[in-house]
C-alpha cells in the first residue's frame, strides 16, 4: 500500500506544481501611463453576448451603449466607430455626456444602396454633432475585401469631405495604402491597420511595437506630407498561435503596454483595437476573433492593469484542484483492481500509472478551461465535450487497464460486440480509444484543408493520448493488427507531415499538437486484436 500511496503524492505534487507555474503572474514593462492618463483612442462595437451584425437587423439598445461609453470613459479621450447602422449612429450623441470625442465610420461594401444611407447618416451626424466628431472614417478595409475599387472610394471620400465640417481619411491594412497611393490626394490624413498577429509573417509579441514603429516609418516615407493615425493596433487575448504570435492575456498586456508607450515617445496617435471583446466576430476569424478586447465581454471589466504583472491562467488553483481530483480517481481505480490480483503491480506500473495521472490532472483542467473559449455552435460544443471527455477518461481507464494486466482491445472487437456482453473495463477503454482517434483526424483533416482560424487542441490530445500509449508500453497485447488502426495511423503520421511546417516551428502549439498526434499514432499501432 505505501509503494501506491507515495506515486499518488507524487503525482499530485507535480500537477500543483505545475499549475502553480503556469498560473505565476508575468511581470509587465514600466506602465506607459500616468494616474489619470487616458488612451488617444479605442475602437468600439456595442454588441455583447450573443448579439451579432451578421444575424440581420438589429438595435443595440442606447441603455447599453450609454453604459459602456460610461466604463470607456475612464479610460479613453475618444472611441473610434466602424458604421451607423445596428444603432450605432446614436453613439455621438451619447458620447458628449461623457466627455468623448467620436471617430465616426462609414461601412462601405459592394453593396451601393449601403453605401448611399450609410454616407447620408455618417454626414448628417458629422453635422449635427460637430463638438463631438472629430472626423470621418469613410470606409474601413474595402480594398482588403475587394469590395470596391479605389475609385469608387476616392470618390466616395471626396463627397464626404466636401459635405461635413471635420477632416476625413479612409482606413485600410498599411499594404493597401501603398499599393493604392491615389488615395492620399483624397483624405486629410491617412489611417493604417498595423495587426502584427494578422501579417503575412507574423511578429512575436516581444517585437510588435518595434514592428509598428518600423511600419509607421515606412508608410511615412512612401507617403509623406500628412499626419498618420493608426487606426488599428492591439493583440489577442486568446486563440491560436500563427508561427511565434502566441495570444494570450500577458501578451496582450505587453503588446499594448509596448505600443502605447512607443506612440507616447515618439509623438504620434494610435488607436487601440479594441474596447471590448466582440464575441461575434469568432464566426468569422475563429477563437482569435473575440478576444482583442481591453475589457472582457462577459464582465465588461479591464483584462490588465497598467504596469501591473497579468497572469495567463489566473484560475490556476481551481484547475489544480480538479487535477489533483483526477489524480485521486486514477488511483482509485488502480489500486481496486490491483487489490484483486494475488501479485503486486511492479515499480514500472505505478510509475507509468502516476505519468498518466499526472499528465491527465495537468492537462484536462487546460483542455476544460479552453472549452468555452474554443467552443461556438452546436457543432463546436459537441467537439469540446468530446475531447474534454476523453482528456478526463484516459487516464482512469488506462491505470485500472495496467492493473488488469489488459490488452488494449481492437476497434474490430469493441464494434463487433456493441452490446457490450464484454467486460465493462474493456468496452469503455475501447470506445474511448475509438473516439480519441476519430477526434484526432478530425483536427487533422481541419488543419490539413482549412486551417487559418482553426485551435490546435494539444492539451486535450495529450491528456488522452499519453495513458493510452503508457498502458501499451506496460500491457502488450496478442493478435493481428487492426486495418482501421493502421489506417489511421498513417492519416495521423501524413497529417503532422504537413502540419509542422505549414504552421512553422515556431509555433510551440501547433508542434505540441503534433508530437501528441504522432504518440497516438504509436499506439494504435501497437495495438492488437482477435479480428483485423
Amino acid at each position: 500500500m505505501a509503494r501506491p500511496i507515495g506515486f499518488l503524492a507524487l503525482a499530485a505534487a507535480a500537477v500543483v506544481a505545475v499549475w502553480w507555474w503556469l498560473g505565476t503572474p508575468i511581470a509587465m514593462p514600466h506602465a506607459p501611463m500616468a494616474a489619470g492618463d487616458k488612451l488617444n483612442c479605442v475602437s468600439y462595437a456595442p454588441f455583447r453576448d450573443s448579439q451579432s451584425p451578421l444575424d440581420g437587423p438589429m438595435t443595440v439598445s442606447a441603455a447599453q451603449i450609454d453604459e459602456d461609453l460610461a466604463r470607456l470613459a475612464k479610460i479613453s479621450r475618444c472611441v473610434r466607430t466602424y458604421s451607423t447602422d445596428f444603432g450605432l449612429d446614436q453613439i455621438a450623441g451619447l458620447a458628449g455626456k461623457h466627455g468623448l470625442k467620436v471617430i465616426q465610420g462609414l461601412w462601405l461594401s459592394s453593396n451601393r444602396d449601403k453605401n448611399r444611407d450609410q454616407i447620408e447618416t455618417a454626414v448628417a451626424l458629422a453635422n449635427r454633432h460637430r463638438d463631438v466628431i472629430e472626423a470621418v472614417v469613410v470606409g474601413n478595409e474595402v480594398l482588403l475585401r475587394g469590395e470596391l475599387a479605389a475609385a469608387d472610394v476616392i470618390a466616395a471620400l471626396r463627397e464626404v469631405k466636401s459635405r461635413v465640417p471635420v477632416p476625413v481619411t479612409y482606413a485600410d491594412v498599411w499594404e493597401f495604402w501603398l499599393r493604392n497611393p491615389a488615395l492620399f490626394d483624397a483624405v486629410d490624413f491617412i489611417t493604417i491597420h498595423i495587426l502584427p498577429y494578422w501579417e503575412d509573417f507574423p511578429i512575436p509579441a516581444r517585437s510588435a511595437a518595434a514592428h509598428v514603429d518600423e511600419i509607421r516609418r515606412k508608410v511615412a516615407a512612401a507617403l509623406p506630407g500628412k499626419d498618420i493615425l493608426i487606426g488599428e493596433v492591439g493583440w489577442p487575448s486568446a486563440g491560436r498561435m500563427r508561427e511565434g504570435a502566441l495570444p494570450s492575456p500577458a501578451n496582450e498586456a505587453q503588446v499594448v503596454q509596448d505600443v502605447v508607450a512607443l506612440a507616447k515617445r515618439a509623438d504620434y496617435r494610435v488607436n487601440i483595437i479594441e474596447a471590448f471583446d466582440q464575441p461575434w466576430k469568432r464566426r468569422l476569424e475563429g477563437t482569435v476573433g473575440g478576444h482583442w478586447g481591453l475589457l472582457d465581454n462577459d464582465t465588461r471589466a479591464p483584462k490588465f492593469a497598467w504596469g501591473e504583472a497579468v497572469s495567463n491562467h489566473p484560475r490556476w488553483g481551481s484547475q489544480a484542484a480538479f487535477g489533483v481530483g483526477l489524480v485521486l480517481v486514477t488511483f482509485a481505480a488502480a489500486m481496486t483492481i490491483a487489490r484483486r490480483r494475488d501479485q503486486p503491480l511492479p515499480v514500472a506500473d505505478w510509475t507509468a500509472i502516476a505519468i498518466a495521472a499526472a499528465t491527465g490532472g495537468v492537462l484536462s483542467g487546460w483542455a476544460l478551461a479552453v472549452a468555452p473559449v474554443e467552443s461556438l455552435g452546436l457543432g463546436g460544443w459537441m467537439r469540446s465535450v468530446a475531447l474534454c471527455a476523453v482528456a478526463v477518461l484516459a487516464a482512469p481507464l488506462s491505470a485500472a487497464a495496467i492493473a488488469a494486466r489488459m490488452p488494449a482491445p481492437g476497434f474490430a472487437d469493441i464494434l463487433a460486440d456493441a452490446r457490450r456482453t464484454q467486460p465493462w473495463l474493456r468496452f469503455g477503454y475501447g470506445i474511448v480509444l475509438i473516439i480519441t482517434t476519430a477526434l484526432a483526424i478530425q483536427v487533422v483533416l481541419g488543419l490539413v484543408f482549412d486551417p487559418r482560424y482553426r485551435d490546435f487542441p494539444f492539451a486535450a490530445l495529450t491528456a488522452a493520448t499519453v495513458p493510452f500509449l503508457l498502458h501499451g508500453l506496460c500491457v502488450r497485447g496478442s493478435g493481428v493488427r487492426g486495418i482501421s488502426e493502421i489506417l489511421a495511423a498513417a492519416m495521423l503520421v501524413l497529417g503532422v507531415g504537413y502540419i509542422a511546417p505549414n504552421e512553422s516551428f515556431a509555433n510551440w502549439q501547433s508542434l505540441w499538437l503534433c508530437g501528441a498526434l504522432l504518440l497516438l499514432a504509436v499506439t494504435l499501432v501497437r495495438v492488437r486484436g482477435a479480428r483485423s
